[in-house]
């Protein structure tokens, strides 16, 4: 029987020889993710069960990123309370506030492993399809439940696999890719679907860009974001993991796949305007839109690569006097790799605000958040009224090239220029 990536993987997981797309499966959970501002809920649901020990702590991740450091009493009693949840049932994958976002953190420490089947109480856990898992977002009292038992069931998905062809043009990326596939298709084109990203330009990305078209796929409304595993997926692998993994890869002739081929050739930097992902422009039709802020940083462009493309428009230039510049690096990780490069001096220099690695202002309850009637330009995945402030605050999503060229300007700006 042929069948897609996602449907192999769970039929695995599930201990089946074969599944497809509409069935119900109970798959064995491989990882299970949660972090500080989730975790306390699926704890406390974890306790009703009256379950004593989890099914297996060396298969749970803990991670603070969203609040770090606590930025209220709310959040150091979240803190305290699941670094006591941690200690009580031996978690060894515990990284407190210094390692970074929770979506980058995990394919670093090696826990995100082809084949397998991973969940999290965050929705943007699809990210790490792009190394060949299935991983997706779920609830806190689902996660009680994989706490408690190391299993969940999934409906199992369709495919919709994008075929991208063509070679990026200067200054357009992932980010730009996916922002365009998104504006096509609508925020609900893909509901509960495996979202799989092909073609040669996905093959020529850095696994870095895939991370961030795979952590998009939330946002066309997928239940993943899915990458076939090649030479780059193995060759990040290295070093990170000892652990033996089955790569699987879609049949073409399956039932349950569709197919979307996208052009790129043409394709120019691209705009989600407020306040939805899928209004989405070419930065042409919102060139010279003023802004007061710009945040370059999250789980979708907080890598080493955007923080390069970034250092390199703003070297021996000044972030607008107009403009606040967050520069908020996705983990560690990154930020010593970036303070090796000398990328930090650069941003410092041009008058760039550098913190910590966490979420930043993201989620809309942590550091740099907008005042009402205020403007963003971020790196990040969602512009919803109030996601990072003020509901009457505007939120654009652009490349970290878009974010660069645009606060030494104080508008948005294209970088081609």
């Amino acid at each position: 029987m042929s069948m897609t990536m996602a449907e192999k993987i769970l039929a695995k997981s599930a201990g089946l020889e074969e599944t497809s797309a509409g069935e119900i499966v109970m798959a064995n959970i491989d990882v299970a993710m949660t972090h500080d501002l989730t975790g306390p809920l699926s704890v406390k649901s974890f306790q009703k069960i009256g379950v004593e020990k989890v099914w297996d702590p060396e298969k749970i991740v803990v991670l603070f990123d969203h609040q770090v450091p606590a930025d209220s009493l709310e959040a150091a009693q979240n803190h305290m309370f699941m670094r006591e949840f941690v200690e009580k049932q031996e978690i060894a994958n515990f990284y407190d506030v210094r390692e970074g976002v929770c979506h980058q953190v995990l394919p670093e420490k090696g826990h995100v492993i082809p084949g397998e089947v991973i969940v999290g109480t965050d929705s943007h856990t699809c990210t790490h399809g792009s190394l060949g898992a299935f991983a997706t977002g779920i609830g806190s009292t689902d996660m009680a439940m994989v706490f408690a038992t190391g299993k969940l069931w999934f409906k199992v998905p369709e495919t919709i696999k994008f075929e991208i062809e063509g070679k990026l043009g200067q200054h357009v990326y992932s980010k730009d890719v996916v922002l365009n596939i998104i504006g096509q298709i609508g925020a609900d084109g893909a509901t509960y679907q495996a979202c799989e990203f092909g073609g040669q330009t996905t093959s020529n990305m850095s696994i870095s860009q895939r991370m961030a078209l795979c952590n998009m796929a939330i946002e066309m409304g997928g239940k993943t974001g899915m990458v076939e595993v090649d030479e780059k997926t193995k060759n990040y692998l290295k070093g990170r993991t000892t652990k033996s993994y089955d790569a699987f890869k879609t049949d073409e002739d399956a039932d349950s796949l569709t197919t979307m081929y996208v052009d790129v050739n043409d394709l120019e930097p691209q705009i989600a305007c407020p306040h939805n992902v899928d209004n989405v422009k070419p930065v042409t039709e919102v060139d010279g839109t003023p802004i007061d802020q710009v945040f370059l940083g999250s789980c979708t462009n907080g890598r080493l690569d955007d923080l390069q493309v970034a250092a390199e428009i703003l070297k021996g230039k000044q972030v607008s006097h107009d403009v606040r510049m967050l520069v908020i690096p996705a983990s560690r990780e990154i930020y010593r790799q970036a303070l090796d490069e000398g990328l930090m001096s650069i941003f410092v220099d041009a008058g760039a605000l550098v913190c910590n690695p966490c979420c930043g202002p993201c989620l809309g309850g942590h550091v740099g958040l907008l005042g009402p009637g205020e403007t963003s330009l971020s790196t990040s995945n969602r512009n919803f009224k109030g996601r990072q402030g003020s509901p009457e605050a505007e939120v654009y999503l652009s490349s970290a090239a878009v974010a660069a060229a645009s606060a030494i300007k104080g508008k948005i700006t294209d970088p081609r220029e």
